[in-house]
């Protein structure tokens, strides 16, 4: 069984398209595989039709009234049934294939988990440029964002699962975490390079050049992801 977890703050806009891949991608891996997929909306304190829609599309909805993303994805990972846990961002566009490469990936049993690589389409030519600069950054450091992870359920508990006093950079200290534990147990973690995800690139789009420059500079991650307030206009109120 695979749990693909989405945590969703005021998402009703752009969830359909999400949940309309989950399903396809769940349809793919069980016609091929025969393996079961249950979709897990975790509505993290919405005051729109996020949680009508996670219900109409028939995922299981979770209520999660505290405000912090590693918190939303821990409170699905606690509902979850599968032994694969995936983590979806709300506004991310999954491949048909992918939930049938991370099942074909995880029957490894020394993997451990991991993530999958990203495709932004910025309309800018010099955003495209900044976050094809960040995507090298990350195969050098290494480091994985969080618009798709996965991990086993037993990896996930041995971790301790997301932060939840950060506001950015969960996803990389999550899968930090997971490097540090393969090591220790002799495991491996994966980058699926193919197929990629596709985030939304609402932010970079609306956003003007320099707030996309600050927002996403590693040395203001890095000072102020404690701090809630920095990062109203990611989750409190971001682009719609």
């Amino acid at each position: 069984m695979i749990s693909v977890i989405v945590p969703a703050h005021n998402e009703e806009a752009w969830l359909p398209a999400t949940l309309d891949s989950i399903r396809a991608a769940a349809d793919h891996v069980r016609a091929q595989s025969g393996v079961g997929v249950e979709t897990i909306v975790v509505d993290h304190d919405s005051t729109d039709g996020t949680a009508v829609v996670g219900r109409d599309s028939g995922a299981t909805v979770i209520h999660e009234p505290v405000r912090s993303i590693g918190r939303a994805r821990n409170t699905g990972a606690r509902h979850a049934s599968g032994e694969v846990l995936v983590f979806v961002d709300a506004d991310v566009h999954i491949p048909r294939i992918l939930l049938e490469v991370i099942h074909e990936t995880m029957r490894d049993p020394q993997c451990l988990g991991g993530g999958v690589d990203t495709e932004h389409h910025p309309r800018r030519r010099v955003v495209r440029l900044h976050l094809q600069a960040w995507r090298v950054l990350a195969a050098v450091i290494p480091l994985v964002q969080g618009a798709t992870q996965f991990c086993r359920r037993s990896a996930f508990h041995e971790v301790g699962g997301y932060p939840e006093d950060v506001w950015m950079g969960e996803d990389t200290d999550f899968y930090r975490e997971l490097r540090r534990l393969a090591r220790k147990t002799g495991g491996r973690v994966r980058l699926i390079r193919t197929p990629r995800v596709r985030p939304s690139s609402r932010r970079f789009d609306e956003w003007p050049l320099w707030k996309t420059l600050v927002w996403t500079n590693p040395l203001f991650i890095a000072l102020f992801r404690r701090w809630r307030a920095a990062w109203a206009g990611w989750y409190s109120s971001p682009v719609r």
